[in-house]
């Protein structure tokens, strides 16, 4: 998959369309999602062109890998849903139905977010 600057989060990085931003760093910006799932539902995404969790660990330099996971976490601690659980979740390609082409993190919280495995 190719990076597509014309995509959302590329505009939003932009300032050509706004965000409700929760956070932000050098190399990393965290936002609300428009249609949470969750009642803490963030997204978090590096400033550079990254299209996923491969592209972006095979090519961010070390202090972009920093920043991100340091933005994720700071996003779980100000939400208030640290002590109580949260799930991060980051897809990539058709399978896993990602929407936009550019990396981004959902941090999830603020409820019960339910078993990934089924219990038998």
């Amino acid at each position: 998959m190719a990076y597509d600057d014309q995509n959302i989060f590329a505009k939003i990085l932009r300032g050509e369309i706004p965000c409700d931003k929760v956070y932000e760093n050098d190399h990393a910006l965290a936002f609300r999602d428009i249609a949470p799932q969750a009642p803490v539902h963030v997204l978090v995404i590096p400033k550079g062109r990254y299209v996923s969790m491969a592209d972006f660990s095979a090519n961010a330099s070390d202090a972009e890998m920093a920043a991100l996971l340091r933005a994720v976490g700071k996003v779980a601690r100000d939400a208030g849903v640290e002590d109580t659980g949260y799930r991060i979740l980051a897809n990539h390609g058709p399978d896993s139905r990602q929407e936009v082409p550019h990396l981004h993190i959902h941090v999830f919280g603020g409820r019960d977010m339910g078993g990934m495995i089924p219990q038998s």
